[in-house]
């Protein structure tokens, strides 16, 4: 197997996880993957809305909030979502292109 799509749990959505260089791997296996990894991209922005609504849920009981503890706890649950979010935009810029194959005109 070249390529694998594995699920990332964190992320919840799944990323490929390649055994063989990208360039190693002829026009059409690339063409699938490219095509496999669109469906997948094209949901991240829906994920990263999912998540923006979260963090505004839990700023907002943030603002309420009179017990320290509780207020470091929600703290670090939106660290971990914006660092979810980050990692997702860093995913849907990755966007990779067939690999074309020039031949020298001699």
């Amino acid at each position: 197997m070249d390529v694998e799509f594995v699920y990332d749990f964190r992320l919840q959505i799944s990323l490929p996880r390649f055994h063989t260089a990208w360039d190693e791997l002829d026009q059409d296996r690339q063409a699938q993957i490219l095509r496999s990894w669109e469906e997948i991209r094209g949901n991240i922005p829906e994920r990263v809305k999912e998540l923006e609504a979260v963090i505004n849920e839990k700023q907002a009981a943030l603002t309420e909030e009179l017990n320290f503890e509780r207020s470091c706890h929600l703290n670090s649950e939106i660290a971990e979502l914006a660092s979810i979010i980050n990692d997702l935009w860093i995913w849907f810029r990755l966007n990779p292109s067939l690999t074309t194959t020039e031949k020298s005109s001699s």
